[in-house]
C-alpha cells in the first residue's frame, strides 16, 4: 500500500460521522477499515475503526510501537484471550499477536502512538469495572491508562441527562468517540458513532441533554518542542 495521509494535519479539528464513512478492504479477507487518521502504508501511525467479519483473522504480527484497542462490538480474540464488547487492550511496543473472531465484531484502534519505552499490557473490561464520580454534577470516569510523565490519559465518561460541564482549555488536545447517547459542545450535537479529535489549545465545554457514555483520550497531541 502506498503511503496515504488522513486527517495529518494534527493542529485541525475533525469530526466524522463514522456511520457514514465507507468500509475500505484490508489485505486480508473479512476485514474492513474505516480510516479516522493515518500517516504511512499498511505499516502506519493511525486511528481506525476496524471490522471482522465471523470466522475471519488476521496473520501474526508484531506492533513495533504499540496497539491500543476499545471492542465495540462482538467478540474480538487472540491467542492471549477473548475480550467481549467494552473491553479496553493496551498492548505495548514490540508485542506480537495473531487476532481472530468467531462471531465478528468491531474495535476503535489505535497503532504505533506509544513511547518505545512502554511495557505493560492493560486489559480492563469495562462492564465488570468501577466507577467513580469524577465531578459533583453526578459525571462517571472509568480510567483505562494514565502516563503522568507525559500527561497522556484515557478514560470512559457517562454524562447523565442534563449535563453540563465547565470550559476547559485542552493543552495537550483531546479524541472522544461517542459510544452512546448524544453528546454535545458549543458547536452542535454529536451521535453514537461520532469521532471527534479536538487539537491542542482547544476550548472544549463538553454535556448532554439526554446523556451519553464515551471514550476519551488527552494530553497526547501537544505540539512538538
Amino acid at each position: 500500500m502506498p503511503e496515504q495521509r488522513v486527517n495529518a494535519d494534527f493542529t485541525q479539528r475533525v469530526v466524522i460521522d463514522t456511520a457514514a464513512m465507507p468500509w475500505i478492504s484490508s489485505p486480508q479477507a473479512g476485514v474492513e477499515r474505516r480510516l479516522l487518521d493515518r500517516i504511512g502504508g499498511e505499516v502506519a501511525r493511525a486511528t481506525s475503526l476496524v471490522r471482522y467479519a465471523p470466522a475471519s483473522h488476521f496473520p501474526a504480527h508484531e506492533h513495533a510501537l504499540g496497539e491500543e484497542f476499545f471492542v465495540l462490538s462482538g467478540v474480538f480474540s487472540d491467542e492471549h484471550g477473548d475480550y467481549g464488547e467494552g473491553t479496553y487492550v493496551r498492548n505495548p511496543p514490540r508485542s506480537r499477536h495473531a487476532p481472530r473472531t468467531a462471531g465478528g465484531c468491531t474495535i476503535l484502534v489505535k497503532l504505533r502512538q506509544m513511547k518505545p519505552t512502554e511495557t505493560e499490557r492493560v486489559v480492563i473490561d469495562s462492564t465488570k469495572a468501577l466507577w467513580r464520580p469524577a465531578q459533583p454534577n453526578g459525571l462517571l470516569r472509568l480510567p483505562l491508562h494514565l502516563a503522568p510523565d507525559t500527561g497522556e490519559s484515557v478514560t470512559l465518561e457517562q454524562m447523565p441527562p442534563g449535563t453540563h460541564l465547565v470550559e476547559t482549555e485542552l493543552s495537550g488536545g483531546e479524541e472522544i468517540f461517542v459510544l452512546s447517547g448524544e453528546l454535545s459542545d458549543r458547536q452542535r450535537a454529536y451521535c453514537a458513532g461520532t469521532w471527534i479529535r479536538n487539537p491542542a489549545g482547544f476550548r472544549s465545554e463538553l454535556g448532554s441533554h439526554g446523556g451519553a457514555t464515551y471514550w476519551a483520550k488527552r494530553g497526547h497531541l501537544r505540539p512538538m518542542s
